[in-house]
């Protein structure tokens, strides 16, 4: 197992690269567990070498969708309200556990309605919509870890 301390955005990481096999990958991002998928699958010596390489060679590792969530917008455009059949992405403002989804798919809602709660650093933090619509899908289930900026439901 290789660990490497990433600073992205500012923003510092410690990422464990557990396993990698073929196109699946088992990593720790600052201590929360994630199963990924890697874009072009890794064989015989490139797998051995991903899990025993510097960090440079780690490159399609790093680039897997466990990182990709750090390099979030730095910062959120106003709300505003959703134009007609446009949906809304509802996003994880920080990493966490979510440890509550307070919508249901269908369910009506209004921009500063609490759509989910999520538990970082040992304190729960409210997630509310930012605009008026219907809930569309909800992307997460209580107990998932999410890292910032992972979408967590869709306003329509």
């Amino acid at each position: 197992m290789k660990t490497y301390k990433l600073k992205i955005n500012g923003k510092d990481y410690e990422v464990a690269i557990n396993s990698v096999e073929g196109k699946n990958a088992s990593v720790t991002v600052n201590g929360a567990e994630y199963h990924v998928e890697l874009e072009n699958a890794l064989t015989g010596a490139a797998a051995v070498a991903a899990s025993q390489a510097p960090a440079a060679v780690q490159a399609p590792v790093s680039a897997a969708p466990a990182a990709a969530p750090a390099a979030a917008p730095a910062a959120a455009p106003a709300p505003k309200p959703a134009a007609s059949g446009a949906a809304k992405k509802v996003t994880s403002p920080l990493p966490g556990v979510i440890l509550d989804i307070c919508v249901k798919e269908g369910q009506a809602v209004k921009a500063g309605d609490k759509v989910a709660v999520i538990e970082a650093m040992k304190m729960e933090n409210d997630i509310t919509a930012e605009v008026d619509g219907t809930v569309a899908s909800i992307l997460v289930s209580k107990g998932e870890s999410v890292l910032e900026g992972a979408d967590i439901l869709t306003i329509a």
